[in-house]
């Protein structure tokens, strides 16, 4: 699972997030510290409040937080997430390219080809290196 710290870069690249079913996000306040959220129908609805995009919590008797607003929640991208965003972005950019994500006992490396450019990324884990590569396409935009 990606990091907070890289969902936070990803962010600040300029990263949009609409909520969906099943997104995971954290709130980043001390209290809430390593606290991760997934929106559910069940607990966490995104909808808006007073007109404005908003997680509200239903159920939730641990503490009391009826509500977020989208925008001071940070959204943590899953594996497949952040495969998607880079195939729209490398669609958007390129009419040739491709995306490779391997695995070996050092972890993981993702290729991305865009015409005769190739560029590698490794990490540890599948979402921290695709990620990697998000923040490269990202920035150079």
């Amino acid at each position: 699972m990606l990091t907070v710290g890289t969902a936070q870069e990803l962010r600040n690249a300029g990263l949009q997030w609409t909520p969906a079913a099943l997104d995971l996000f954290t709130v980043p306040l001390p209290e809430l510290e390593n606290q991760i959220f997934v929106i559910s129908e069940m607990t966490i609805l995104a909808e808006n409040l007073h007109g404005h995009p908003a997680l509200t919590f239903h159920g939730s008797v641990e503490w009391a937080l009826d509500h977020v607003w989208t925008g001071d929640a940070l959204w943590i991208p899953r594996e497949d997430q952040l495969r998607s965003l880079i195939e729209e972005l490398l669609a958007s950019k390129a009419e040739q390219w491709r995306l490779i994500l391997e695995s070996d006992d050092a972890g993981y490396r993702c290729t991305v080809e865009t015409g005769d450019r190739r560029r590698s990324f490794q990490a540890r884990d599948a979402s921290e290196c695709l990620a990697a590569a998000l923040l490269q396409l990202l920035s150079s935009e």
